[in-house]
């Protein structure tokens, strides 16, 4: 991968899908203004129709930095991202999950490559950092997704499932996110690399949590992904 002549970025503009995490979502806000950037911070959080009074808190942090915008029922993470890209302003884009899994502390390593002007899309690898296990089944569903999506598209990802994934805003126009729920992740990979970028790696932290904790993400959205995958090689156009 060749060395571009880095970009001026002025705004980083960070989207978080929310449904139901009132516990952790003041703390991931705080974690997410805690960070020390060279660029100015956007926080775009999209309540998507949460029930546990998610949108009150979000409102009530609500500030010059976090943006909140609400789906009136919900609609899944896919969604929510594609509502969040939509009032994005910032010419690079993140995403950031409101439940802790993710450290924001990381965002500098997602930062550096493009920074440095050696990628457009940097994803953040939990297979390559520290990390908090995630369940047997997770692991393998996640390893099967990232194979097969290394044979369909001739890449060399770890983990095509991470959230992290970072976005020179240039590389998301006019691309068109379909995906409601949680095959948005495969969507979008599929996508940037059949426009042919390069996706950079970078290793992060990863704390799982359990399904007692909130996780929402099950085996049934695994068959969601793979048939992404496939149906986004096999489309003559994206």
């Amino acid at each position: 991968m060749g060395i571009r002549a880095p970009r001026e970025y002025r705004t980083l503009s960070v989207v978080v899908p929310v449904y139901n995490e009132r516990p952790t979502l003041a703390e991931v806000i705080r974690r997410m203004r805690a960070v020390q950037l060279p660029l100015e911070l956007e926080i775009i959080a999209v309540d998507d129709g949460s029930s546990d009074g998610s949108g009150q808190v979000l409102r009530a942090l609500q500030d010059s930095t976090v943006r909140v915008l609400s789906h009136g029922r919900n609609q899944g993470k896919g969604a929510a991202v594609r509502t969040g890209l939509a009032a994005a302003r910032g010419d690079l884009v993140l995403i950031q999950d409101a439940d802790l899994e993710y450290d924001p502390e990381d965002w500098l390593r997602l930062l550096d490559p493009i920074l440095k002007g050696k990628a457009r899309v940097v994803y953040g690898s939990r297979f390559t950092g520290e990390r908090k296990n995630m369940f047997p089944t997770h692991w393998l569903g996640n390893r099967v997704l990232t194979l097969t999506t290394n044979i369909l598209y001739q890449t060399t990802l770890s983990d095509m499932e991470t959230c992290y994934k970072l976005f020179d805003r240039e590389v998301l126009q006019g691309l068109r996110i379909e995906s409601n729920r949680f095959d948005f992740e495969p969507e979008i990979t599929a996508k940037v690399l059949r426009r042919g970028e390069r996706i950079y790696e970078v290793p992060i932290s990863y704390a799982g949590r359990e399904f007692a904790e909130g996780k929402k993400i099950t085996w049934r959205d695994g068959f969601a992904a793979m048939s992404a995958l496939i149906r986004y090689r096999l489309r003559r156009r994206v």
